[in-house]
């Protein structure tokens, strides 16, 4: 893959196929970078971010332009160019007819496949599996698990993938081709990919604090963000589930939830989700919840020493493989497999330590003493953020003791 210090070519972006929450479409620009969206209030806290914190973030590569072009068929494609070009080299793709429509299929071993679909072939596809309805943002909490789960919790390879971010991606390309014509170039941050050492990357993407809305937010959506948070688990606390996927064993395929489903839970409902994304389908995976308890520790620790920020609206990702070591995981006695069968889980023995990944992202509303484009100046730690860490760890324990 064209690495972004190579000032000669043009990169074509691919969806990120593990893209889970968010509505900010994120592309894929090489194997270990992904990229997204400018916003001016992010690049300033990467590049001010504090020694302490860069454990917890994506590493930050800097600046590409993206602009949209038309292949031979129609579809649309974004094409980054990896140093700011005047004007775009719209000669210079060689792949005509690449969409970026693709579908996320694992086959029978562990080697993953990206299969090309077409803006209406996807568009299709996705109208079929939703009885009918268009994947739109209302209706994508009833087309999630319908995609990837028929009634008897079969989940049908060609339905495979992540839904979400194809879902952000064509939200996006929908919004630029509509803004603005193919020549408009677009400035994207280019980040570390956090997954990209995963084989079967499980991912849970938490939305942090008891506040959600940045300073600049409009009386209207103040008032949107606040009925949120008043209405889920961001109140209680200080914490929701903004999106997930969890490999099952099994299947060979991931289990998703969305924002919509996040929502939605109660305190008690929120506890089970947690306990779900550490199970593979037969299995609780004890085994990372050492790790996942220990960083979340240090994170806290980072955060209640950041006087000053702010971390309005940003998520929280914990990662791990799906791909377990099967000494980790053995079942406990037959008498306690019906008090988990709920969870469709049984517990496990852990053993050994899993590679876990604990992740800040999202930090288009966050604000720091002495930011350009700081709103207001706070004092002392984040206590929304801090709140939601210390109930999450809280949560992570009682599972481990079997609470």
């Amino acid at each position: 893959p064209l690495g972004p210090s190579d000032p000669r070519k043009v990169v074509l972006l691919e969806p990120f196929v593990h893209q889970v929450g968010g509505h900010m479409s994120m592309m894929k620009y090489d194997e270990h970078t992904v990229c997204k969206p400018l916003v001016s209030q992010e690049q300033c806290f990467y590049e001010s971010l504090p020694l302490a914190m860069r454990q917890f973030t994506p590493q930050y590569k800097g600046i590409i332009s993206v602009h949209l072009k038309k292949d031979s068929l129609g579809n649309l494609n974004l094409v980054a160019s990896p140093s700011v070009q005047t004007e775009p080299l719209l000669d210079t793709i060689h792949e005509p007819s690449v969409t970026l429509w693709h579908k996320w299929a694992t086959g029978s071993s562990s080697e993953r496949a990206l299969v090309q679909w077409s803006h209406t072939q996807l568009t299709k596809t996705l109208k079929d599996s939703c009885s009918g309805k268009m994947l739109l943002r209302t209706d994508l909490q009833y087309c999630t698990d319908s995609l990837l789960e028929d009634a008897n919790r079969n989940q049908p390879e060609r339905n495979s993938y992540n839904p979400w971010g194809l879902h952000c991606h064509r939200q996006h390309l929908n919004r630029m081709s509509s803004k603005y014509n193919e020549n408009k170039l677009h400035q994207f941050l280019l980040l570390e990919n956090v997954v990209s050492k995963y084989n079967y990357p499980c991912i849970l993407d938490l939305k942090m604090g008891t506040r959600q809305h940045g300073d600049d937010a409009s009386e209207e959506k103040k008032a949107r963000h606040i009925k949120k948070c008043e209405q889920s688990t961001s109140a209680s606390l200080g914490v929701r589930i903004c999106g997930m996927q969890v490999y099952q064993a099994e299947t060979g395929h991931f289990l998703c939830k969305d924002k919509y489903y996040g929502r939605k839970l109660t305190p008690e409902g929120f506890r089970q989700t947690l306990r779900q994304f550490l199970c593979n389908g037969n299995y609780l995976r004890t085994d990372l919840l050492e790790p996942i308890i220990l960083q979340l520790k240090a994170l806290l620790s980072v955060i209640r020493k950041q006087s000053s920020y702010r971390f309005y609206s940003s998520s929280l990702l914990i990662i791990y493989d799906g791909l377990e070591n099967k000494e980790n995981a053995a079942p406990l006695d037959n008498h306690l497999q019906g008090h988990f069968q709920k969870a469709n889980c049984t517990t496990s023995h852990g053993t050994g330590h899993s590679k876990v990944d604990v992740r800040m992202i999202d930090f288009a509303h966050t604000t720091f003493k002495g930011a350009k484009c700081n709103h207001t100046t706070y004092d002392g730690p984040d206590h929304g953020y801090i709140f939601g860490l210390e109930n999450l760890i809280k949560i992570l324990q009682n599972i481990s003791e079997g609470k």
